[in-house]
């Protein structure tokens, strides 16, 4: 499954923890947003390592899953770009 997921987080360390962890998981669009192709098993994990970083009272990751339609719709104009179809980042 697809998803796009978006952050604000507060304080520059953690801030910094939840793109690393991102990072594991799907590919940087934009500065703070991240393209993931992941599984449900993959997601619930992600959400595990997530909220063990931020501070739920000053911080907020959302996720938004792209359907294949959603995809097929999205338009960039000037700098980022999409995760590649064929592209799969996997966690051992």
């Amino acid at each position: 499954m697809k998803y796009l997921a978006i952050y604000d987080i507060a304080h520059p360390r953690r801030l910094a923890r939840v793109a690393k962890i991102l990072k594991d998981y799907g590919l940087r669009v934009q500065q703070s947003k991240f393209e993931l192709d992941v599984n449900e098993r993959e997601l619930a994990k992600l959400h595990q390592r997530i909220l063990k970083v931020i501070d739920d009272g000053e911080d907020g990751v959302k996720y938004f899953l792209l359907c294949g339609i959603c995809r097929t719709n999205i338009e960039v104009i000037g700098k980022g770009h999409l995760l590649p179809e064929e592209e799969r980042f996997i966690i051992v």
